[in-house]
């Protein structure tokens, strides 16, 4: 579903908040060669990591020639990826961490911003990565590389005082929303299958984070599903209006996108980032967004 509702006021305040004033048309900028914004909301300076030679080194020679890591990302999903308050600059712990792996390798790092579910297509063509809270799932390792960096749960957030008495626990005949090709639409898919064939679920599918955010704000659906990080998150930015509700569900590692058919920047990219891991940088990072806990120690490539 991808149906624009008009917002009242309260709903289109949030949407400024999550979205940074951008339109969901609206491309974030490139980064620059820190991989830092000079706008917005910058946590960690990526300018203090240094490049490793013998990283640098692995990189392969069309990347190296252009000197350019290429980064897609869906930056409406806060704080892993989303917009400065220019409205285009990409901040979050995602991006910072594309500028860290760019540094690492002797590159510069252009982010962009494109829809969540066009990503994958565009690896290996547009992106030389892809770097956007992507679950690692089979569905994925089947066509493209992941490297496992974050561990990064599920959890459902409602107007505060949950006036329409949802139920984190039976979910079953609720409207939720959801963002478009992600791992929670596919979650509630399977409990249609399942437990709620009799009660399906109302999936509503958003191509951005924060329309399901305001549709949540104004009534239009139950709650929305989302990684906790960008839960609790939505819930800081609203300045109450919303609450998460419920446990954390399903907490599972996210990847870095990589074309299956390229080895060699599969490996430059899985040893940039255990280097990070080993040298506490990632552990900083995160720690500036207040995710340390969802911090991985090693990243492995496919795990299962």
């Amino acid at each position: 579903m991808n149906r624009k509702f008009a917002l009242p006021a309260a709903a289109a305040a949030i949407a400024l908040l999550v979205s940074g004033c951008a339109s969901s048309e609206t491309p974030a900028a490139d980064s620059g060669a820190s991989g830092t914004s000079a706008t917005g909301d910058v946590r960690f300076d990526v300018s203090t990591v240094k490049a490793v030679p013998e990283l640098a080194e692995l990189v392969p020679p069309a990347v190296k020639e252009a000197g350019v890591l290429r980064v897609g990302a869906s930056t409406d999903y806060a704080p892993a990826e989303f917009r400065a308050e220019d409205g285009q600059t990409p901040v979050g712990y995602d991006v910072e961490l594309a500028g860290a792996l760019a540094a690492v390798l002797g590159l510069k790092v252009e982010v962009t911003h494109a829809q969540f579910d066009s990503i994958i297509p565009a690896i290996g063509t547009k992106f030389d990565a892809g770097i956007s809270s992507f679950t690692i799932t089979d569905e994925r390792t089947d066509v493209t590389n992941m490297i496992a960096y974050i561990n990064v749960g599920s959890s459902y957030a409602v107007q505060t005082g949950n006036p329409k008495s949802f139920d984190p626990t039976n979910v079953c005949g609720s409207r939720i929303g959801v963002l478009t090709g992600s791992y929670q639409q596919e979650y509630l898919e399977k409990l249609n299958q399942n437990e709620c064939k009799a009660k399906v679920i109302d999936v509503a599918a958003f191509d951005q984070q924060t329309e399901a955010t305001t549709n949540l704000a104004s009534g239009l659906v139950d709650a929305f599903l989302a990684d906790s990080t960008v839960s609790g998150y939505a819930v800081t930015l609203t300045d109450g209006a919303l609450e998460v509700v419920g446990d954390v569900i399903e907490a599972e590692p996210q990847g870095i996108i990589v074309a299956q058919d390229d080895a060699a920047l599969t490996e430059a990219l899985a040893k940039a980032m255990q280097h990070l891991m080993d040298d506490g940088t990632w552990n900083k990072i995160l720690s500036a967004w207040g995710s340390a806990d969802a911090a991985l120690s090693t990243a492995e490539v496919n795990p299962k």
